[in-house]
């Protein structure tokens, strides 16, 4: 089964076949890593730069600002739902969703 991935509105907004699902009007919470320091980093997306699929999660390219520290970075395969049976279903943004290692070490 295919589904059509797309951002809109100049990266505000992710679209899931045709249908907008999920905002960067949202603060994500992230565990800590290269993004920044912060634990959690408290992170709001300024935009969407692209989306697509690994596996059954749909992950995306943004760009955000930590709201602790200020750090202002781009995220790479940040986790922002699942497809199931076809259907969409979108990750809580206040939930831990993403982890970086920094330069190859563990956590």
């Amino acid at each position: 089964m295919s589904i059509a991935l797309r951002t809109l509105d100049d990266g505000a907004w992710i679209s899931v076949n045709d249908s907008r699902q999920v905002s960067v009007s949202d603060v994500w919470s992230l565990a800590t890593g290269a993004f920044c320091d912060c634990s959690p980093a408290y992170v709001l997306l300024e935009a969407f730069v692209d989306v697509g699929v690994d596996g059954s999660t749909v992950v995306a390219h943004a760009v955000g600002q930590c709201l602790e520290c200020g750090t202002r970075d781009s995220i790479e395969q940040l986790p922002v739902g699942a497809m199931i049976d076809g259907d969409f279903h979108p990750y809580d943004p206040e939930g831990v969703q993403w982890r970086l290692e920094r330069d190859g070490e563990g956590a």
